[in-house]
């Protein structure tokens, strides 16, 4: 069943004092039994968002990033079993819109993908993927105004039909991670030496 095969990708984001990129590694690590087509992480460093995602398992990705730290506060990983679109690095997470300034992952299906994706292409939004996920990331960027990033991810989940566990960043809100769910498993974890988990 497409939709129980889509529970078998996980999610993670960190937000904290920490290096977020051994975190999410880490984490990533925890989840390989659940998925193993692509890995992906969004780390934000000085307001720039890096994205870098391998398909294949995780080593492929920890050997792409050679090393580099990014040392950044705050990023988003996940760790991929298809559904929609074939294994590749186009359709691994995490999913950022044509501005390159919004990064998301998500785990579960959006019901709705054909009508949203027509509409959002009659808009002008070119996507890159075939995954229902890249939706998230062009929905929130059509509704996004500078500061107003839970408000745009509010907007985007009214119009999703579909299950959801969902984090969010934003180049130009550095200091926030918006997450959501519903119809999949999302837990909120608080570090004690100060920051948040997904």
């Amino acid at each position: 069943d497409d939709s129980e095969t889509n529970l078998m990708c996980g999610i993670i984001g960190y937000i904290g004092n920490k290096n977020s990129l051994p975190i999410l590694l880490e984490g990533l690590k925890r989840m390989e039994y659940r998925g193993y087509d692509s890995a992906g992480v969004a780390l934000l460093s000085e307001n720039h968002l890096e994205v870098i995602k391998k398909q294949g398992k995780l080593g492929n990705l920890i050997t792409a990033l050679n090393g580099n730290n990014f040392n950044s506060p705050i990023g988003l990983g996940h760790i991929r079993w298809a559904t929609h679109g074939v294994p590749s690095e186009d359709n691994a997470h995490p999913h950022v819109d044509f501005q390159h300034k919004i990064a998301i992952v998500h785990n579960g299906i959006i019901e709705n993908m054909n009508e949203l994706k027509a509409m959002l292409e009659s808009e002008g939004h070119k996507f890159t993927s075939q995954s229902d996920s890249e939706l998230f990331a062009h929905l929130i960027e059509k509704y996004y105004q500078p500061g107003q990033l839970t408000e745009a991810v509010k907007k985007t989940l009214s119009v999703v039909r579909g299950a959801y566990g969902l984090g969010v960043l934003s180049a130009d809100e550095p200091d926030k991670i918006v997450a959501a769910r519903l119809g999949s498993p999302l837990v909120l974890g608080i570090v004690p030496e100060g920051g948040y988990l997904i």
